[in-house]
C-alpha cells in the first residue's frame, strides 16, 4: 500500500517541528556549556529559526530547560512505570531490565550531560534543582521502591527498607554517568560500563534475593 502523502504545506509541516527541533539544540548546548553559558539565541540559531520563534513555544530558558527533561527523562520514567505495573515478570528480571535500560537510554548518552549540570549548578539554580530532584530523582527512586515492594509482596526479594535501598541502587550508576561523561586524572575511564552494570546487578540481586530452601 502507498504511503499516504502529506498534504501539509511545507510552512506548516516545519512550524510542526520546530518544538521538537529546538529541544534537540538546547540539549546539545546544556550539556555542552551548562544551562548559565546556554544563550537562547544560541538555541535559536543551532535549531535554524529566530530567537522570537523560540519564545512562540518557550516563556524563557528555565521552562525551555524543563521542556527538554521532560521531554527525554520524564517521558521514559512514565513508560517505565507503565511497563512495570503490566509485566508478568520475576521482579529480579525486572530490575535487571529497569537498570540495563536505565544506563543504555540514559546514562551512556548525553543524557547522562544533565545529571552532571544539575550537580555542578544546583546551588545557582536552586528553582531549578528542586524541579529536577521532584520529576527526575524523587519518581526514579520511587520507581525502584516500588519495585522492590512488588518483590517483597510476592515472596522473591527479602525485606528491606525500599525508601532508603532505592536510594542505593541509584548512586553507583549515577557514578559511572560521572567517570564516563568527565574528565578524571585517573583510571576509571578504561571501566568497560556493561561489566559495570552487569557485576553491579548481580551483587544487588544476591543481596535481595530470597534464597531457595536448602541453600546455604
Amino acid at each position: 500500500m502507498q504511503a499516504p502523502i502529506d498534504t501539509k504545506p511545507r510552512w506548516e509541516r516545519r512550524k510542526d517541528a520546530r518544538p521538537q527541533e529546538l529541544l534537540a539544540a538546547a540539549l546539545d548546548l546544556f550539556v555542552e556549556r551548562g544551562f548559565a553559558s546556554t544563550r537562547l539565541e544560541d538555541v535559536a540559531k543551532r535549531a535554524g529559526v529566530s530567537k522570537g520563534t523560540l519564545y512562540l513555544y518557550f516563556e524563557n530558558k528555565q521552562e525551555l530547560f524543563k521542556a527538554v527533561v521532560r521531554d527525554n527523562i520524564v517521558h521514559s520514567i512514565g513508560e517505565a512505570e507503565d511497563s512495570m505495573a503490566a509485566s508478568d515478570s520475576s521482579s529480579a528480571e525486572l530490575l535487571r531490565s529497569m537498570m540495563m535500560q536505565w544506563w543504555e537510554e540514559f546514562g551512556a548518552t548525553k543524557l547522562a550531560g544533565l545529571t552532571k549540570l544539575m550537580l555542578a549548578e544546583a546551588n545557582n539554580f536552586p528553582e531549578l534543582a528542586q524541579f529536577y530532584n521532584e520529576e527526575v530523582v524523587t519518581r526514579g527512586n520511587a520507581l525502584i521502591a516500588t519495585l522492590l515492594e512488588r518483590g517483597m509482596q510476592r515472596g522473591e526479594f527479602r525485606q528491606v527498607d525500599p525508601v532508603l535501598v532505592s536510594t542505593i541502587l541509584s548512586a553507583p550508576v549515577t557514578m559511572l554517568m560521572m567517570w564516563t561523561h568527565s574528565f578524571l586524572p585517573c583510571e576509571v575511564k578504561n571501566i568497560d560500563p556493561v561489566a559495570y552494570m552487569d557485576a553491579f546487578i548481580d551483587m544487588s540481586l544476591r543481596s535481595l534475593q530470597v534464597e531457595a530452601p536448602g541453600k546455604s
